[in-house]
């Protein structure tokens, strides 16, 4: 009897009774929109017993360390959430995955290390969100590429190290973003973060400072200040080398290409084979420097000097040949499409098939040919016209060529 008295004794202040959890005080907004004031309770864990119709959940200063799948469920219709300075470690995935009116989150200066964030796809109108004062050390390269509406990101104050490029790429509204207070590791890795803020319209609060804690001789710099010529983009340039002016070898013809390339940090090579029947990655050299091949079962012999050779290629290594040089600052390719033919003109054969491929046929590709890195785009076809005499030998079995014949044919190319 009691509880009906009290709801009807404020009827005339709050309109219909709501549910409320005793810890809490709620109330209707003269927007309309009903307000729960939960914060500064002692408590542990969020409160049951809130109504369904609850736009605005206040749970800041208590003592709540871990938030489950169905922690808001009784709250779908919320807009504002506020769960700062509390304990909270643990973040089931899920928690706020059904949220889809939320607008504003606030989970600052709590424990948060990991985090799920595939619950923020559903928030695409999510317009504040607040994470600063955690444990992040991380964040996934696309974790907030759904919040289109987004216009202030908190991140301060936690342990990023590092953040992926292109983090901040797919939010059109921000407006503001909090990065300082974070250790910093000023690894080429960040060096895409100093051109964007140098170019983005997007206020960087500066509360604090965005300094690099490594690399050593960074130390205490800002991140916007990290030197250029420290980070440069690769650049490659793949050069055609062949193990003999005759283009056939009576044991066998060997392809050997060359990719050269520079860039801060010095890029890796690596490389992508793409034949008819196979599809072929290799990042790294497989070849160690006393000769001896690393994967005896791999039929592209890499280099550490970016040499790639093929011996006894024959017609089944056909196919488009692509050198990737790829460091902290990006990446770059060059690719040459190289065929094996007996016709008599068989680079016409090919151009017939490709009217936009360019080539070189015969014997008009030379020792140390060079192709154009700027033009990494077109199609650079390689075409060995094979010998009458050499046709038989080409399209039967070839014996073997062993690594020290190899060795010798590419000569001093190898010894860098």
């Amino acid at each position: 009897m009691r509880p009906l008295l009290c709801c009807l004794g404020l009827a005339t202040l709050l309109g219909p009774c709501l549910p409320c959890p005793n810890a809490c005080s709620c109330s209707t907004k003269k927007n309309g929109r009903l307000l729960a004031e939960c914060a500064y309770k002692d408590l542990q864990e969020v409160p049951e017993g809130l109504s369904s119709n609850v736009t605005i959940l206040t749970l800041s200063a208590n003592r709540i360390g871990w938030l489950g799948q169905g922690s808001f469920a009784e709250v779908p219709e919320v807009q504002s959430l506020w769960l700062g300075y509390n304990q909270i470690a643990v973040v089931e995935p899920g928690a706020f995955a059904l949220l889809v009116h939320l607008k504003n989150l606030d989970l600052s200066h709590n424990k948060i290390a990991d985090f799920p964030w595939q619950d923020l796809r559903n928030l695409s109108g999510l317009q504040i969100l607040k994470m600063n004062n955690n444990r992040l050390a991380g964040l996934p390269r696309d974790a907030f590429s759904f919040l289109k509406d987004l216009r202030s990101l908190w991140l301060n104050d936690n342990e990023l190290t590092t953040l992926a490029e292109g983090t901040f790429d797919n939010l059109p509204s921000l407006s503001q973003l909090q990065i300082f207070n974070n250790p910093f590791n000023c690894s080429c890795k960040v060096f895409w973060l100093k051109k964007w803020t140098e170019n983005t319209s997007v206020s960087i609060t500066k509360g604090g400072s965005t300094l690099c804690v490594a690399p050593s001789r960074l130390k205490g710099r800002a991140v916007t200040d990290i030197p250029n010529h420290h980070c440069v983009a690769p650049s490659v340039q793949l050069t055609y080398l062949s193990n003999l002016d005759n283009t056939v070898m009576y044991d066998g013809l060997t392809l050997t290409l060359h990719c050269s390339v520079a860039g801060s940090p010095p890029p890796e090579i690596r490389w992508k084979i793409q034949t008819s029947s196979r599809h072929v990655e290799i990042n790294g050299p497989n070849v160690a420097r006393d000769g001896n091949v690393k994967q005896s079962q791999e039929r592209f012999l890499v280099f550490k000097n970016g040499t790639m050779a093929i011996p006894n290629f024959s017609k089944e290594d056909e196919g488009i040949y692509t050198c990737l040089a790829v460091n902290d600052v990006g990446m770059r390719d060059v690719s040459v499409n190289v065929a094996l033919a007996g016709s008599e003109n068989p680079a016409e054969d090919l151009l017939r098939d490709d009217p936009q491929a360019s080539h070189l046929g015969g014997r008009s590709c030379y020792k140390g040919d060079e192709m154009d890195p700027s033009g990494a785009g077109e199609k650079l076809v390689i075409v060995y016209h094979m010998p009458r005499e050499s046709k038989s030998r080409a399209g039967g079995a070839v014996p073997q060529v062993r690594l020290g014949t190899l060795l010798l044919a590419l000569g001093i190319v190898l010894c860098c």
